[in-house]
């Protein structure tokens, strides 16, 4: 049952709204930063990258407004909808779409392209939320496969088909939603980051194999000191030390069966040696952003005055690689700041999800949380070179039309289904 609404804007977040809009203007002027030509400094020629951003700026702030002005309801029940219609956008391509570096995956349209895949996100938040939402509590657990299959459906047509393990991996933060919804339980995310680990490990030190497969052994048999000595017990941690063991094996026989670019740059990344060749392609933008951000000091050299950027020595500084702008510009202050910013969004997306009536509202939010979340870590971390890199944009602040819009789509219908939460009976 609902009551009348006060108003178009009742009940908006207007601290979400404003750190919106002031991180999609810190992002152009960026990007205007990192592509900018003193001779063809014109923000209104639609050849230029800045101007067609701006364009997707103000196409943005419309969509927003046309979000909010629809009823919360609609997202609710067209939820499978919007998810199948773009589940088959994502398969269209393969056959209407365009390929662009090595990736079948855009849609060209005269001078713009657009990117099918970004939609997958908040298409698969809503379905995601609508399936979860509607499980009886009792069979929660037993949901899981389907939950997965939500989330694994787009995440195999991008990866495998599209070939764009980039904005694939993306997906993998949905688990953070299922384990707030009791879904999976907290040791499935510690045996994931175990296996990532183990992975790892037997890439980095392979000669070592023995030395970490031993430690492995050792810490399960530390394990039975802390549990019940029971047969099953016993079972899983002997299942557990074979399963790890096999984790750290496979690390070298997964990298070997990589495409070239994926594992040159996972090599790169843990400094294993590696021809000149190889350290020059797939460790060259690492480099070179970092000497950026480093160079910037305390508080930056200056608006426009990176001279990194300024002569481009980092390929994609506009889009994956943008967060080097703000280090080498605005410094260790300018990028706390946007950092700092990020945070406060995560944090403030998180409590409103929290205070939410509606078991569909909440779990969309956290969906909306850990896809920002996973783009801040992704994004930021291989710019400073603590993650390989992973072509997957910094949201409201890289340029691109396709993450813009699907980023803006994505945090305004929580923003409208956060307004109506009052009119919503529990």
């Amino acid at each position: 049952m609902r009551e009348k609404s006060e108003g178009l804007f009742y009940n908006v977040d207007w601290l979400t709204v404003t750190i919106y809009l002031l991180l999609m203007m810190m992002g152009w002027f960026n990007i205007y930063s990192a592509v900018y030509d003193p001779v063809k400094s014109d923000v209104f020629n639609m050849e230029r990258l800045e101007s067609k951003q701006l364009l997707f700026a103000v196409l943005s702030i419309l969509l927003a407004f046309s979000i909010l002005i629809i009823d919360a309801s609609f997202f609710t029940v067209s939820a499978y909808a919007l998810y199948g219609g773009v589940v088959l956008l994502n398969l269209l391509v393969l056959v209407a779409g365009t390929e662009i570096k090595g990736s079948h995956s855009w849609f060209k349209v005269g001078g713009f392209t657009f990117q099918p895949g970004e939609f997958a996100k908040w298409a698969t938040a809503l379905a995601l939320a609508k399936f979860m939402s509607g499980v009886n509590p009792a069979n929660l657990k037993k949901s899981v496969w389907t939950a997965l299959g939500i989330l694994g459906l787009p995440m195999a047509i991008i990866m495998v088909l599209q070939d764009e393990t980039g904005v694939a991996l993306v997906f993998s933060a949905f688990t953070i939603v299922l384990y707030r919804e009791g879904i999976i339980q907290g040791w499935w995310l510690l045996v994931g980051l175990g296996i990532v680990l183990c992975v790892v490990l037997g890439i980095k030190y392979q000669d070592n194999f023995v030395y970490y497969a031993g430690s492995v052994v050792a810490i399960g048999i530390a394990s039975l000191l802390f549990i019940r000595r029971r047969f099953k017990n016993i079972l899983i941690v002997l299942f557990g030390v074979v399963f790890f063991i096999g984790a750290l094996f496979a690390g070298p026989k997964v990298l070997e069966k990589m495409p070239e670019h994926q594992a040159g740059r996972i090599k790169v990344w843990l400094g294993l040696p590696v021809s000149q060749a190889i350290e020059d392609r797939y460790g060259y933008n690492t480099r070179q952003s970092m000497i950026a951000i480093g160079s910037g000091g305390a508080m930056g050299k200056g608006y426009l005055e990176g001279t990194q950027t300024k002569f481009r020595f980092v390929p994609e500084q506009e889009t994956d690689f943008i967060f080097c702008t703000v280090g080498e510009e605005w410094g260790f202050a300018g990028s706390a700041l946007v950092v700092l910013l990020y945070t406060i969004l995560i944090v403030r997306l998180v409590f409103m999800a929290e205070r939410q009536r509606s078991d569909f509202t909440r779990i969309y939010g956290y969906a909306v949380a850990a896809v920002l979340f996973f783009h801040l870590v992704i994004n930021v971390g291989m710019t400073i070179g603590i993650i390989p890199v992973i072509g997957i944009p910094l949201p409201f602040f890289s340029y691109g039309g396709s993450s813009l819009i699907s980023f803006t789509i994505l945090v305004f219908i929580f923003v409208k289904l956060d307004s109506q939460r009052l009119l919503v009976l529990r």
